[in-house]
């Protein structure tokens, strides 16, 4: 097998738990801030080492109170916020494991989640998710305890701990080594029920400390600090979590992605995480407010972005010439440097996970001032396989792999891998976890390969290739990607399974519509009306062509067709972490499918 192995920097841990990071931090630099709390009023208030230890241990010590064993397992769905991290914490230190759920997830996904995790308590951040557990608890009867945070859970949980000794708290929080459950994360659920994967405090520990080790530029900066806003229910945001408490990175949390760039410029992260679809729309709501402004404002963007996507391709072939030095020395005064105050102008970094990126909008980022390092990673893996490092980006791929971590591909084209971040088991699973290894490698399900540099670029999923009737193997996501680069586009699902060419189904992005429709002669454009307005078919058979130019005649899309409405979490179309639920969409949409080959 062609491989990509990377030894580690940090040997693995043989003892300790996370928690330790947090009693050494406050122990070594109890004045360090370790987090930012989000006011009310919009401002951000700094939190000590001290002080996060004070708080996780008050709660820690009511969980002990209220019966919490050691082991136990502890839902908690909610948004991401200082809270969510208190608790997470506050349960380790009480020797019990975490189960994260969505605040999204429905009534039935929640029942499944604590059921088949057996939580004896569970967080709830709202009364509406109260309510959510509440209509299924009879169905869940190993379930003891449910706090609502809004209610006042914390300060119940304090008071009830008082009586809680230090002594007895700390031989919970001691108990658990590397090899010890932190936490039981679910899968997307994308092929079928949510499996529950076990991770462990190793599994957790030892990648952070080898993705210090590995990128200090981003991690070791004295002034390190992030913002989070996708959900810490998704390993992602999570493991990025524990790695600011193992490397003293200041963090913020903010629920709602629509304060994003208020928070940004109050917060001012040196790097932040996010998936390729935040990228898409901050550039495309730059592109659309310049052609708001008058054709001389859209020329001036369309050059400033030619000229940023040039630069960064130069810097892999040599540098770049003396007169790109010069147009992107004047757009960076025209147009960079306001994209970058956008973002907080502090961002030099940013890493990008769960879909491709795209290389234009890479390059583009980079060209800017904002080094975009594109990793791979599954829930199974606790997120980060690979990233590209500011010292070794290839654009197009995932980067490399992680110190700790092997990449393999196997004969049919399928990535696997092993490492200290692959986890241990799928909950009550035995039968599914023996079928996810091979010979001791995990089976990714992502179809890739691996360069003579090391870096891995991933292709598609296995499970998501299209055959079509004349036997051609078409995978979906090189062209669904490339459509949902288009700022009309919300999601691309591509058919043709057993058919006789490939086909596409759309849904429009409704926020974009407006500021589209204003500068191509539509105002006042809705969905309703986009669906079948000819200036908007236009423009997607032209994103269609574009998306065709990356494939072989054979696997191109012939017809498309635009749906009513999009894709959701409420409706059932999308996962909790935004990925289309193929087999849904194609069964309920069936119809339409039929009718792109009538």
């Amino acid at each position: 097998m062609r491989s990509s192995c990377e030894p580690p920097l940090v040997p693995p841990a043989t003892s300790g738990n996370l928690t330790d990071c947090v009693v050494t931090t406050a122990r070594e630099v109890p004045g360090h801030v370790t987090a930012s709390r989000r006011l009310a009023g919009g401002g951000w208030e700094d939190v000590s080492a001290e002080r996060f230890l004070a708080d996780v241990t008050a709660v820690a010590k009511g969980l002990v109170a209220a019966g919490v064993q050691p082991g136990d397992r502890v839902a908690l769905m909610a948004r991401t916020s200082y809270d969510w991290t208190v608790v997470d914490v506050a349960t380790w230190f009480a020797g019990a494991v975490t189960v994260p759920v969505y605040e999204t997830s429905s009534a039935e996904q929640v029942q499944w989640i604590l059921a088949d995790s057996g939580a004896v308590a569970c967080f709830a951040e709202t009364t509406d998710n109260a309510a959510r557990v509440a209509s299924v608890r009879e169905r869940l009867p190993q379930l003891r305890d449910v706090w609502t945070l809004a209610s006042g859970a914390l300060e119940e949980l304090r008071a009830a701990g008082r009586d809680t000794g230090d002594d007895e708290l700390e031989g919970r929080r001691t108990l658990a080594g590397p090899g010890d459950p932190a936490t039981i994360i679910y899968t997307s659920g994308t092929t079928g029920r949510p499996k529950g994967c076990v991770l462990t405090h190793g599994n957790f520990l030892d990648l952070a400390v080898n993705a210090r080790a590995a990128i200090p530029e981003v991690l070791q900066r004295p002034d390190a600090a992030t913002l989070l806003f996708i959900p810490l229910a998704h390993v992602f945001a999570r493991f990025i979590q524990v790695l600011c408490l193992v490397c003293r990175i200041r963090v913020g949390h903010t629920p709602d992605a629509k304060d994003l760039l208020t928070d940004l410029g109050g917060f001012r992260p040196t790097f932040v995480l996010a998936v390729p679809r935040v990228f898409q729309k901050v550039y495309n709501g730059a592109e659309q407010r310049a052609a708001g402004g008058g054709k001389l404002k859209a020329a001036i963007f369309e050059r400033a972005s030619a000229t940023a996507v040039a630069y960064s391709r130069a810097l892999d072939t040599g540098g770049p010439s003396l007169p790109l030095r010069a147009r992107h020395a004047l757009f960076d005064r025209l147009v960079y440097g306001k994209l970058r105050a956008l973002l907080g102008g502090n961002v030099e970094h940013a890493v990008s996970g769960g879909a491709p990126m795209g290389e234009h909008l890479t390059h583009f980022f980079r060209g800017v001032g904002l080094v975009v390092l594109e990793g791979y990673g599954l829930t199974e893996t606790t997120a980060p396989l690979c990233v590209n490092r500011p010292s070794s980006i290839r654009v197009g791929t995932v980067g490399l792999p992680l110190p700790g971590t092997d990449v393999a591909v196997a004969e049919d084209g399928e990535l696997l891998c092993r490492g200290v971040g692959v986890f241990r088991e799928y909950r009550g699973r035995a039968d599914e976890t023996a079928g996810a290894f091979q010979d001791g490698w995990f089976r990714t399900g992502d179809l890739g390969e691996v360069l003579d540099s090391g870096h891995v670029r991933i292709t598609g999923r296995k499970k998501e290739i299209i055959v079509t009737a004349n036997g051609k193997n078409v995978v979906p996501a090189t062209l669904e990607d490339r459509l949902r680069a288009h700022p009309l586009v919300s999601q691309a699902v591509v058919v043709g399974d057993g058919r006789h060419y490939v086909a596409c189904l759309l849904t429009l992005d409704e926020e974009a519509l407006p500021s589209w429709g204003a500068n191509h002669g539509r105002p006042g454009l809705d969905a309703a009306s986009a669906r079948t307005d000819e200036v908007v078919l236009a423009a997607l058979q032209r994103a269609v062509d574009d998306a065709n130019e990356a494939v072989s005649r054979a696997e191109s899309v012939r017809r498309f067709r635009v749906l009513e409405g999009d894709f959701t979490i409420e409706n059932g179309y999308l996962t909790p972490s935004q990925k289309v639920k193929r087999a849904e969409v194609l069964r309920d949409f069936a119809g339409e499918v039929d009718a792109l080959y009538a």
